[in-house]
């Protein structure tokens, strides 16, 4: 029989339970099955970031060719280098 899971009044609450507790006494991972979370969005943090005049200038052109908000290119170039910098150096 598994443990039943404690009441949490927040996330961090919650957080704070799953780092020191162990799942197996409350999760029965074998009966899991897998899902796709296609709906779910990440936890966003806005941050400050001071950059060159020009560099924002020119994130703004191509963004502009792409027809994409600046900001929104300005992620995918971090997440396309952040996986470049992921991979093992062969």
């Amino acid at each position: 029989m598994k443990k039943k899971l404690p009441e949490f009044k927040n996330e961090d609450d919650e957080r704070k339970f799953w780092a020191t507790a162990d799942s197996t006494e409350y999760v029965d991972w074998q009966a899991a099955k897998r899902k796709n979370l296609v709906h779910l969005k990440p936890s966003l943090r806005t941050i400050s970031l001071r950059l060159p005049v020009s560099m924002i200038e020119d994130l703004k052109v191509l963004a502009n060719r792409r027809d994409v908000p600046y900001q929104s290119l300005l992620k995918v170039f971090l997440a396309e280098r952040l996986a470049r910098e992921r991979r093992p150096i062969a």
